[in-house]
């Protein structure tokens, strides 16, 4: 039987460079399969070929203790808080309220219709509220939140991986709409009657020598190694790093964001990789109605942030940006805002950011209120 670190790395070799091969049928492969779902799928179709179980391999303790930590403390480093200035509090208002409604309107929709069949049995008796918090991530703050709170939660593989694939559909579908959408912007500013519309300050590249990558990286893992070694609690470890990481990237100069920002995305792979070793396909399963679920919570989620830029008189444009910022990502977000302003871009870079460092937390307050609403 093949050793699962074997399995593992051979995948995040293969998904690494698969994901750069400038070939235009694997490039179309990865716009609809991007390579953190692939990164979890692979290592299952090894075990199911192979007929074995690693879902109580050592690596996963390993996973749990180094991996995940230094994909957190990466990713959350790769934040600067002066870059939010240049961004103006309006939209970065918009934002917050796209992620305030991501993270409390499905436990409010399942308070109002708890008496419903999709609720009381779909969500509730089969445990598809397990995998609402790793949603939440995934919108707000990416894989890397998405994966905490999959661990915070427990939240069981075949949900896990259902979750993934519907996931998945539904952000290919959103950014193609948010491209169309951002086109309408001038429209809906004339609609809402917004005078607001002014260009906001370019955000300055930054100058000056940074840390060698060496070095950096030797920061990040010291710091997850005295972290293990003074604390057990996995979430006092998750909070605990992502301030450390903030401060990383607020208090040193020199420190290397680019760096950082590579290396969280390379250890998510990482981790989905080991986590793929979970996953036993047998009991894959596709639910439509937890999908309906999802659809209602997404275009929610839109017409909640439409309705606060209406009362805070700022660009519509803003609305699908902060939107692709939280469910997109660090890739989409821009991409979507150049279709409108592409001197906007940087802007749209520094909220997914800010995306990816507030969704753990974001998460943990779902889950909360869920075990709150489970209780009750």
């Amino acid at each position: 039987m093949l050793a699962p670190w074997i399995i593992s790395a051979f995948t995040v070799i293969a998904v690494y460079y698969l994901d750069r091969w400038e070939n235009k049928h694997v490039k179309s492969l990865f716009d609809w399969v991007p390579a953190i779902l692939l990164a979890y799928i692979i290592p299952a179709i090894v075990s199911y070929v192979l007929n074995a179980d690693y879902s109580q391999a050592s690596i996963h303790n390993f996973s749990k203790d180094y991996f995940i930590p230094l994909a957190i403390i990466a990713v959350m480093s790769s934040l600067s808080l002066g870059q939010l200035k240049a961004i103006g509090l309006k939209p970065i208002v918009v934002f917050a309220a796209g992620s305030l409604f991501i993270a409390v309107f499905p436990v409010l929709l399942m308070w109002l219709f708890a008496d419903t069949e999709l609720i009381s049995k779909t969500i509730v008796s089969e445990s598809y509220w397990m995998g609402i918090p790793p949603i939440v991530g995934s919108w707000i703050g990416g894989s890397t939140s998405q994966l905490v709170l999959k661990e915070l939660v427990e939240c069981p593989e075949n949900i896990f991986l259902t979750v993934l694939v519907m996931d998945n559909i539904l952000v290919n579908v959103w950014t193609i709409l948010m491209f169309q959408g951002i086109k309408k912007s001038d429209k809906l500013n004339s609609w809402f009657k917004i005078s607001d519309i002014a260009i906001p300050e370019d955000i300055r590249a930054e100058k000056g020598a940074k840390l060698n990558p060496w070095l950096s990286a030797f920061i990040l893992l010291g710091l997850v190694v005295l972290t293990n070694f003074l604390i057990e609690s996995f979430v006092v470890k998750v909070v605990l790093l992502s301030f450390l990481g903030l401060a990383l990237s607020n208090f040193i100069p020199q420190w290397n964001f680019k760096f950082a920002l590579k290396t969280g995305g390379i250890l998510i792979i990482i981790v989905m990789a080991v986590l793929g070793l979970k996953l036993q396909l047998a009991t894959l399963g596709f639910n439509t109605q937890f999908l309906g679920f999802l659809v209602v919570w997404l275009v929610g989620h839109f017409i909640f942030m439409l309705l606060i830029a209406k009362l805070l008189n700022v660009n519509m444009a803003w609305v699908p940006i902060a939107s692709m910022a939280n469910v997109g990502g660090i890739a989409t977000a821009p991409a979507v805002t150049a279709a409108y302003n592409i001197r906007w871009m940087p802007h749209a870079i520094v909220l997914a950011i800010l995306s990816m460092a507030t969704g753990t937390f974001w998460g943990m307050l779902t889950i909360w209120l869920l075990k709150r609403f489970m209780t009750s």
